[in-house]
């Protein structure tokens, strides 16, 4: 098996068809820290590393999933677009004073 080379940022899926992404590295100490999309974080040597086969994968384009972000968070209403809030100035022209 070829190895792939290790860098923080890189994305990879496993043979379980699970992403991952390499979010710490340290050469010396051979420890490799990652990241799976659902948010877990484990730990695994360079042995361990290899066992898990992972191939390298482009970064998945909803990024959030493993941040577990979501619309709520950012006090969106996907249902109510915001121009929906807006009051056009030129409605109160029709009306009686």
């Amino acid at each position: 098996m070829t190895k792939t080379k290790i860098r923080i940022g890189n994305w990879f899926r496993t043979v379980e068809g699970e992403n991952l992404e390499i979010v710490a590295y340290d050469p010396e100490e051979g420890v490799i820290e990652v990241q799976f999309y659902d948010g877990t974080v484990e730990e695994y040597d360079l042995d361990d590393w290899e066992e898990l086969e992972a191939k390298p994968i482009a970064p998945p384009e909803d990024w959030a999933g493993s941040y577990d972000v979501s619309s709520d968070d950012y006090g969106v209403d996907l249902d109510r677009p915001a121009g929906d809030a807006h009051l056009n100035p030129l409605y109160k022209l029709d009306e009686e004073e």
